[in-house]
This record gives C-alpha cells, sequence and structure tokens, in this order.
C-alpha cells in the first residue's frame, strides 16, 4: 500500500475529467483547477469572441478558452465518444442524433463528472498562473477573483488544458501582415449573419473549414476555399453556387486582392483562418525541460510522461487524429495513475528518452514535420499499446467505426454525417 499522493490536474475538459476519475479510483487526494464556471473544456458554448480576432494584436486581451461556433455538431458518432465504463451511445440527453450538437456533449461530460464524483474535486473560477518543480514536487500557484492569488504545493501535476484555445495562423501568405481589410480565426466564428453578402476567403481543409465554409454561405455573397494542396483546380463546390475551391494563396494585397497559386484572384471582404490550434502552457516553468517548437510538445514518452520528472509531471489529450479519442484520453489516464501509484512501472529515465528520439528520428527519415507529432493518422498501434500496459483491450467495433468514418468523410465530406451508417454491436 503506498502512501496517498496530492495530484494537482490543470482543466476540467474531457482530459481532466478523465484523469480526476481514474485518480481518485487509486485514492489519490486530487484538486481540479478550472478556470470557468463549469466543467466541460471546450464543450463549453461562449458566444464572445476575443476582441482581435485571435491575431495577437492586442496585448493583454481577454482570452476566450471556447472555440465552439453556434451550430456545431461532432465529427464523430457517440461510439467513439464514449468511455469504457460510460457510454454515450446508449444515452440521450435531448439530442438523440448520431453526430450531436455540442450541448449534448456538455450534458454527457457533467453526466459522467456526478456519476464518479468529480465535479465534488473541482475548484472553479480557479485559474493556474504558474507551476514550478521544487524538492521532489511541485508549487502550483492559481488566481481566483474572491481571493487573487494563492499557492500550494503537491506531489503531482497532469496537466489537461487542451488544445483549442491558442489558434495558429497562416502568418506564411506572403501580404498578410498589410492585409487592410477583417480577418479573424475560427476561434472566434460563431454564427454566419456577419458575413451577409461578402465575399470571404477561408484559409484551410479540415473539418471546422468545411463545416464553416458552407454554413457562411448561405449568407455571404461568395466563399473561396484556399488548400494547400497542389492537385486543387479552381472549381464550384458540388451543390453549392457560391462556393469556389482554389489553391494557396500565393499573395494577398492592401486593396483586398487575393491572388491565388492557380492563377485566380478575387477581392475579399474577410479572411478566415480555418488553420489549427498551438499547444500553449504558459504557466508551465521546467527550466526548459518542456518545449514546444513547430506544435512538437516534448521530449515526452509516449505522448504522456516527460522522462526527467517521470511520473509526476505528466500531459493528457495531446494525441489526435486517431478515431477513438475519448478512450484513448481514458486510457492514458489509467496509465498516469497506475503509474504515481506505483502499480506499473516506467522504463528508466534513459530509455524513455532513447525511445523519444528514435520516434524524432523516424519522422526525419519518413519527412513528417515536426508539427505532426502529435498526430495519429487513424492509426491504432498507440491505443493498443496503451489499453496493454493498463491490461485492458479497445473494442475492434470502435476502430471499425473509426475507419469507416473516415472513409465517409474522404469520400463525402459534405454529407457523411447523413451517409454514415452505424455497425451493429
Amino acid at each position: 500500500m503506498t502512501d496517498s499522493l496530492r495530484v494537482a490536474v490543470i482543466g476540467a475538459g474531457i482530459s481532466g475529467l478523465l484523469t480526476a476519475r481514474e485518480l481518485l479510483r487509486e485514492n489519490q487526494q486530487v484538486t481540479v483547477f478550472e478556470k470557468s464556471d463549469q466543467i466541460g473544456g471546450t464543450w463549453v458554448y461562449n458566444h464572445r469572441v476575443e476582441v482581435d480576432g485571435c491575431l495577437h494584436l492586442v496585448p493583454n486581451r481577454s482570452v476566450v478558452h471556447s472555440s465552439l461556433y453556434s451550430s456545431l455538431r461532432t465529427n464523430l458518432p457517440r461510439p467513439l465518444m464514449s468511455f469504457s465504463d460510460f457510454s454515450f451511445e446508449d444515452k440521450s440527453y435531448g439530442d438523440p442524433r448520431m453526430f450531436p450538437g455540442h450541448e449534448e456533449v456538455l450534458k454527457f461530460l457533467q453526466a459522467f463528472a456526478n456519476e464518479f464524483g468529480v465535479s465534488e474535486v473541482v475548484r472553479f473560477n480557479s485559474e493556474v498562473v504558474r507551476v514550478d518543480s521544487r524538492d521532489g514536487g511541485f508549487v502550483v500557484e492559481w488566481r481566483t477573483m474572491e481571493v487573487g492569488l494563492a499557492e500550494e504545493v503537491f506531489d503531482a501535476v497532469v496537466v489537461c488544458n487542451g488544445h483549442y484555445t491558442e489558434p495558429r495562423v497562416a502568418n506564411d501568405v506572403p501580404g498578410i501582415e498589410e492585409w487592410s481589410r477583417k480577418q479573424l480565426h475560427s476561434h472566434n466564428y460563431r454564427i454566419a449573419e456577419p458575413y451577409q453578402d461578402q465575399v470571404v476567403v477561408v484559409i484551410g481543409s479540415g473539418p471546422s473549414a468545411n463545416d464553416i465554409s458552407r454554413e457562411i454561405a448561405t449568407t455571404a455573397k461568395e466563399v473561396h476555399l484556399s488548400s494547400r494542396s497542389s492537385n486543387i483546380k479552381v472549381s464550384n463546390l458540388d451543390g453549392y453556387g457560391n462556393i469556389w475551391q482554389h489553391m494557396k494563396i500565393k499573395h494577398v494585397f492592401s486593396d483586398g486582392t487575393v491572388l491565388f497559386h492557380d492563377g485566380d484572384s478575387i477581392v475579399a471582404d474577410t479572411i478566415l483562418h480555418c488553420t489549427g490550434y498551438k499547444f500553449h502552457f504558459p504557466f508551465l516553468g521546467t527550466n526548459n525541460m518542456v518545449r514546444v517548437d513547430d506544435n512538437r510538445v516534448g521530449p515526452l514518452y509516449k505522448h504522456v510522461f516527460l522522462p526527467q520528472l517521470a511520473p509526476r509531471l505528466t500531459f493528457i489529450g495531446l494525441t489526435y487524429n486517431q478515431g477513438v479519442h475519448f478512450q484513448m484520453f481514458e486510457l492514458q489516464a489509467k496509465w498516469v495513475a497506475l503509474a504515481l501509484s506505483r502499480k506499473i512501472l516506467l522504463p528508466s529515465r534513459k530509455e524513455m528518452l532513447a525511445d523519444v528520439y528514435k520516434h524524432y528520428q523516424e519522422m526525419d527519415e519518413n519527412g513528417i514535420p515536426k508539427r505532426y507529432t502529435h498526430s495519429l493518422s487513424f492509426q491504432f498501434e498507440y491505443i493498443d499499446w496503451l489499453a496493454t500496459q493498463v491490461g485492458l483491450r479497445v473494442d475492434d467495433r470502435l476502430k471499425k467505426i473509426a475507419k469507416c468514418l473516415f472513409e465517409h468523410w474522404m469520400s463525402c465530406p459534405n454529407d457523411y454525417r447523413d451517409m454514415f451508417v452505424l455497425l451493429s454491436p
């Protein structure tokens, strides 16, 4: 029987809730720090937006955590958003669709937190501003509106602050700094009405770019999608007479002109960056042991443990593009909880670092940019490996659903949610 540890969990989104649940199961003393007034993280809708469109033009601006737009539906079906012992597939909170809206997901997470007693260990309206390692533990400093700054010492810290708050913008577009008209990031998109009769350029080709461009087209005069792909020909998008697909932007000009590499040009009112997000840990002080380089957080063993401080400093929820997201984060949380309880042993620091740098070398040899370090590209080796570490197994049905979903999205990105047919249990 090991002594109970005092563990700080930063963030009460999906990863934080799962981590707290697993730590509580191991009888650890858990405190979850949540800077908002409710659980749910990125699934909490906020109609407010940031004053500079998330382009960091205004210093000390008020940061809005949520990136949800009003009409957002999940791009994963319910089975892939279920936990191993708390299914989303057999529950309904008012929106029974297989790909429900964001309100349904938030209600599911609230029910999960209440079911497992996680809500009782959350400190709301408590923003972590500093984490420093000290004498084998960590000093955590946080801020509240009521008492200001306070600090406390913990034995371990689990970082679960999400990665859909700090936007990444297309700064490499020539002329973008001289652009005189409106530009913003999808983090600041909420509804289509402000784009009435405008010509809008959307940079990006992921799920948010596809969804938002089609919604904006209901009010905008024209929408022009810009993709990094070199195989794109200027064309109307099927079923949308006012959406055009283009190659990458070649140059933008101060008079509003946008020139594409395909030779076409238009005069736009707004540029909307649907270009993803950056990992951001402004509170974390580890004497440069953790670095973020082109969205690579490292060096982290299997995307979770910092070898120099393992298992006392960990990260949950960095991995993406795998399909079975919720259970992957659950397995990461179980792994951390068992390691802190000394029920499983990690490799030595030297062995963990060697594994990390071997992974980096393989990425370099295959020409994979650093920014894709935590992308799993719908491969299941990692989640199977995690399951083995904690003595569990991932249901093969979930893997088949994830593969089927990817195929549907590739073949019919406009209506894959409606075309998707769920595999039988």
